[in-house]
């Protein structure tokens, strides 16, 4: 399939964006087909996948011929029905039978590809955080309203941290004022031009819609470290802060902030890597307040957090944990603990394909966590622009900052890969 004749049927493929929402061939069943595009993370969804009844994955899409070898490997091993392989995902979609697409790859094929299959008549289960930029993150919102199809996000604490965030808004810990969260790793120095890329990667249509970067050639770290670099992903704040970042905003009952600013830097090596390895994004919604705290390079293990997002309230403070939260009063003294259903990402996949049943609703539909999202886009404006970030706080927009409003959206797309609604 050339270029020109996959972009005339992919726009002449919107007319189906009327689909029912379930195959009426297997509804009596409920079984329902999927694709999952990119092998790293998406070998989570391919592990999720095969633990849930009723679903096939028919495909696996990957541009690095070894993952997909192996991924087909897990598949096929595993699943009754055989499995197939394609390098370019775009060329799956023509298949009507197909009712869902699992998006795995980097950031900044998020919407690009979410638009694609959404046109097709595809529901999407995108991973976090979804969109690249915030017009991006405006693309996907809009899209799925316009095509109809259920987009849900991959950021699973929306799913095991459901009953503590019940717990917090039932006033565990009186009236919420601040919440804060962290992010600890151990990340190493990154020469960019010193490793070979992998094998047979097809890098032209790794990167399909990003223009080339004439700055960096970082085909040696395609399959990760493109996170460290503007053009291509969101430093940590949108590679790990989403996720505590969504939980934040959720329990603080924001929509979007009032003010935001994000301090730090490279402060641990001096090498090819434009994003943070150390700062603090703090945000402001006016009732109430929130920071991300952050030391991507340094493991602080003199510190030991009470739990991964912590909220301070009126008569205490509540600490969660991944799928468990415990509750102290004022002077620190334990009062009460909780536990959720949890259920790793087989719970949060299978909250998605039983919205597409109509058994269920999403608990992260794409309008809700690209609000969250935005948190991210705005705390990296105010990083690469040294300033505070002002917002409509009911829209997200930003107010009287022109510099931050030059990093909006992708200055353009590759000629021939153009993102469109």
């Amino acid at each position: 399939m050339n270029r020109r004749t996959f972009f005339h049927q992919t726009f002449a493929l919107a007319a189906v964006s009327a689909l029912p929402k379930l195959r009426a061939a297997n509804a009596a069943q409920k079984k329902l087909k999927v694709a999952v595009v990119a092998l790293g993370r998406g070998m989570g969804h391919v592990q999720a996948l095969l633990k849930l009844p009723n679903v096939e994955i028919a495909y696996l899409a990957e541009v690095d011929p070894k993952r997909l070898e192996s991924g087909l490997k897990v598949v096929n091993d595993t699943q009754k029905v055989s499995c197939v392989g394609v390098k370019d995902f775009r060329t799956i979609l023509d298949d009507k039978t197909l009712d869902a697409v699992f998006i795995a790859t980097p950031n900044f094929w998020h919407t690009p590809a979410a638009l694609l299959c959404m046109q097709a008549g595809k529901h999407v289960y995108v991973e976090k955080p979804g969109s690249q930029n915030a017009h991006e993150a405006e693309m996907i919102v809009a899209a799925s309203k316009k095509y109809d199809r259920l987009v849900q996000m991959g950021n699973q604490r929306r799913t095991w941290m459901k009953d503590a965030i019940a717990a917090l808004h039932d006033g565990a810990i009186g009236t919420v004022r601040f919440g804060r969260a962290f992010y600890y790793n151990t990340r190493k120095s990154v020469a960019v031009n010193e490793k070979p890329a992998p094998a047979d990667l097809d890098f032209n249509l790794w990167q399909g819609p990003v223009p080339d970067d004439a700055k960096h050639d970082i085909k040696g770290i395609a399959h990760y470290d493109w996170h460290w670099f503007w053009h291509w992903g969101n430093g940590e704040l949108g590679n790990n802060g989403i996720h505590s970042l969504d939980i934040l905003r959720w329990g603080l009952k924001g929509e979007y902030p009032l003010r935001v600013t994000y301090n730090g830097g490279r402060y641990f090596y001096d090498d090819a890597q434009e994003t943070p390895d150390t700062g603090t994004a703090v945000y402001d919604f006016g009732h109430a307040g929130c920071e991300w705290v952050q030391s991507s390079s340094h493991p602080r293990a003199a510190e030991k957090p009470l739990g991964e997002v912590m909220f301070y309230g009126d008569k205490g403070t509540m600490a969660i944990a991944r799928d468990s939260w415990t509750n102290y009063d004022l002077k620190g003294v334990e009062m009460s603990k909780g536990k959720g259903a949890g259920g790793g990402d087989p719970a949060h996949i299978g909250n998605f394909l039983d919205a597409i049943r109509g058994e269920a609703k999403l608990n992260s539909p794409i309008e809700e966590g690209q609000k969250s999202t935005m948190m991210c886009h705005l705390g990296n404006m105010a990083y690469r622009t040294n300033t505070v970030v002002k917002c409509d706080p009911k829209t997200g927009k930003i107010l009287d900052n022109a510099e931050a409003m030059k990093l909006w959206g992708r200055e353009g797309y590759r000629k021939g890969w153009e993102v469109k609604i």
